[in-house]
């Protein structure tokens, strides 16, 4: 393969995606910088076809000017692979209204094949004997310029996806597996951005927060503010303002002065000495409070469960288990708790009973369908 091209201006562009429609397939993933941004974006992509491999940069290339490989990504004639493409599909989506079509999911693939390590690591050093330097996976993806060592690690990540993606799908072949992974395949494609709502609820999503007193909530909700609101001015991930360890341990010791917070057991004293101002006024606030302005945590009301529900449930893990280790399957590649509690709910007592469900795929019915029915009578 010659040496990866780096484009960025629209004309280049342009070149690249003309001469590449007119391979079959091509590989594609995307860098972002969560890890690093508080306005979270896509800093480079990268496609490859089987002699060529582009680093795309959006950052220099105006949002319009890369309709090309919109089109290039919604072409149904040519096959895209990515690998873990759910998070890229989403991201694509929300920066820039892309929407992938036709698409091969080594991660996916590898799955259905029982691989027991399925990282695009482990899958290229077992398949093609290739090992990828790891030094860049958290690599700050919106600096500029990009360095030669992140431009031959992103380039590394989709130069070897189509020889893996042959491989794997032999493998498939091989097993009777492949029509799993097309119809996995071709639900990716509704795959949509859905991240962004509900923010003012973000709070109650941090791990321990449901858990807390009303008051101790209150001043978690406004601590969370407080951090958001740093960090977008700082464009710096939250947890690098204060992590949320920190931000949950504040809100339960409730301090009352600045002396306080040298005794909060997860909260470094170089966050205290930094932040404590902010953090002493949030709480403070929340203190303030009257009784009827705390939040409250929403419980659903419990609906009566059918009786019978949790023998059917454990029958149809069971089955589920047996067929997994007979296919040489982790249970969880052949049906979820979702899809599990959802044949439970509706008790199908035939095959058409059982295609009526939402969360269940064609695949799975043929795999597992007679077992199920058997088990939720």
């Amino acid at each position: 393969m010659s040496t990866p091209l780096y484009i960025d201006t629209a004309p280049e562009l342009a070149a690249f995606v003309t001469a590449v429609r007119r391979e079959a397939r091509v590989g594609v993933d995307t860098e972002a910088a969560s890890f690093h941004r508080y306005r979270d974006r896509i800093y480079l992509v990268q496609i490859s076809s089987l002699n060529q491999t582009a680093l795309i940069d959006p950052v220099a290339i105006p949002a319009p000017d890369l309709a090309p490989v919109g089109a290039l990504l919604a072409d149904p004639q040519l096959e895209k692979t990515f690998h873990d493409a759910d998070y890229d599909l989403r991201v694509l989506d929300r920066d820039y209204g892309f929407r992938p079509t036709h698409l091969f999911d080594t991660r996916i693939a590898a799955q259905f094949a029982g691989e027991p390590a399925i990282g695009l690591a482990a899958l290229l050093e077992k398949y093609l004997g290739v090992k990828l330097d790891k030094e860049h996976q958290k690599a700050d993806w919106s600096i500029r310029p990009l360095t030669p060592p992140m431009l031959a690690y992103a380039a590394a990540d989709t130069r070897f996806l189509l020889a893996l993606r042959d491989a794997l799908e032999q493998r498939l072949k091989a097993l009777g597996r492949l029509p799993w992974a097309l119809e996995e395949f071709k639900q990716l494609e509704s795959l949509r951005w859905t991240g962004g709502e509900g923010e003012e609820e973000a709070y109650l999503r941090l791990k321990g927060a449901k858990g807390l007193s009303p008051r101790s909530l209150a001043a978690l909700r406004l601590l969370h503010r407080w951090r958001d609101s740093v960090a977008e001015r700082d464009d710096k991930a939250p947890f690098r303002i204060i992590g949320n360890d920190a931000l949950l341990a504040v809100s339960r010791a409730l301090p009352s002065a600045r002396a306080d917070l040298t005794h909060i057991k997860d909260l470094p004293g170089s966050l205290a000495r930094r932040h404590g101002e902010a953090l002493l006024d949030a709480v403070l606030r929340a203190k303030a409070l009257r009784e009827c302005e705390l939040p409250r945590v929403e419980r659903r009301p419990r609906v009566p469960k059918d009786p019978g529900f949790d023998a059917r449930l454990e029958r149809v893990k069971a089955v589920r288990n047996r067929i997994a280790t007979e296919l040489g399957l982790d249970p969880g590649v052949l049906g979820g708790r979702t899809t599990m509690e959802a044949v439970v709910r509706a008790r199908p007592v035939n095959r058409a009973a059982l295609e009526q469900i939402g969360e269940i795929r064609r695949w799975q019915i043929d795999v597992l369908g007679e077992a199920l029915l058997e088990a939720v009578r």
